[in-house]
């Protein structure tokens, strides 16, 4: 499903042309600018958002959280006590950026997938002396503000932006390609990688080892299963549930995203927030519960919702280190280094190039 694949961009580079400054001073980064991978008509994103609906359980992708509301409930998430990964991790990188930086190459790209407003990765760009940021992400007016903000930040360094689906094939050689010389590290943080079913996780890793040629390496976080010790399945799930009810207002959105795509008329307050552990798939399962026995337009058909019938809007798979090492050597990658917060809680990796998978 991943399996890399020249795509075309609707925007490709553009010329640039600028007086260059005296020799003693250094030449500016050129201006941020963003890509549009066409891969996704308007037409084809609605088919699949009805397709999902329709299906039986019904469900959203996760993608579709990301409107301008979602985005900003999203960051709001990221702050609440009990949503640990994020802190977690940035502990991780804290603690051990001197010694993660050690294993990753020097002047190289850096490629921020799913980058969001930018700031995880802003701590990296100085301790690896990157030559260039390239932000990927779906959200095309998030990732305006963060090439900016990055840019204004770090003038030094060149900003480009792609926005483009990971659940679809993409790739970036194209834009890679501009700096060959210049080996890549991806970095894909938060533990997203979770929001993957594994063989879809599999394929996206492959993805990502295609583009690493020999040189470049993988950064990423995985969060961590619960267990009956330092983790137990209550403090998990409450990540996914917060008291204050900010995931659930970032659940909910999503239906105010399928009325704008589709016209429908889906109730937010006909639905409730639920988030449970599988332990037998070790991932978190968020739903949108139906309150009442109830039927939506979806498209041209109608869908009828029993009371307590469930829409799937994501689940978030947990990693053991070791199921996620063998995860990484199946996609094609040699080297594994890994970095974790003192209750193994959550895990950092950096992966190399090794067979190709």
């Amino acid at each position: 499903m991943f399996a890399p694949m020249d795509l075309p961009f609707s925007t490709r580079l553009p010329r640039f042309y600028f007086a260059y400054p005296p020799a003693d001073e250094p030449a500016p980064a050129l201006a941020p600018e963003i890509l549009v991978d066409t891969i996704e008509s308007p037409a084809e994103r609605r088919a699949g958002l009805i397709a999902g609906l329709l299906a039986e359980p019904a469900r959203i992708s996760p993608k579709f959280f990301y409107d301008a509301q979602g985005c900003a409930i999203y960051g709001a998430i990221c702050t609440l006590d009990e949503y640990y990964p994020t802190r977690t991790e940035t502990g991780i990188f804290a603690k051990n950026r001197q010694a993660i930086a050690a294993c990753l190459p020097t002047g190289a790209q850096w490629v921020d997938l799913g980058c969001g407003d930018g700031e995880k990765a802003w701590g990296w760009l100085d301790a690896v002396q990157a030559a260039r940021y390239i932000g990927i992400d779906i959200a095309e007016g998030w990732l305006a503000a963060t090439l900016q903000a990055g840019h204004k930040r770090f003038p030094h360094i060149g900003f480009t932006g792609v926005v483009t689906d990971f659940t679809r094939p993409f790739s970036i050689t194209d834009v890679l390609g501009t700096q060959a010389d210049k080996p890549a590290v991806f970095f894909y943080p938060g533990s997203s990688i979770g929001n993957f079913e594994p063989g879809q996780a599999l394929s996206m890793l492959r993805t990502m080892r295609a583009h690493l040629g020999s040189h470049g390496r993988l950064l990423i976080g995985a969060d961590a299963p619960c267990n009956t010790t330092t983790k137990p399945q209550p403090l998990l799930e409450a990540a996914y549930a917060d008291a204050l009810g900010v995931t659930a207002a970032f659940n909910l959105n999503v239906l105010r995203v399928v009325n704008r795509e589709l016209g429908s008329h889906f109730a937010p307050g006909d639905f409730e927030h639920r988030a449970v552990f599988n332990a037998a798939a070790s991932r978190i399962e968020m739903q949108l519960v139906a309150r009442r026995s109830h039927q939506v337009t979806v498209g041209d058909a109608i869908r009828q919702f029993a009371a307590g019938e469930a829409i799937i809007t994501e689940h978030s798979y947990k990693y053991t280190p070791e199921r996620f090492e063998a995860l990484l050597a199946q996609a094609g990658f040699g080297d594994v280094r890994r970095w974790s917060d003192e209750r193994g809680w959550f895990n950092v990796y950096v992966a190399a190039p090794g067979a190709q998978a």
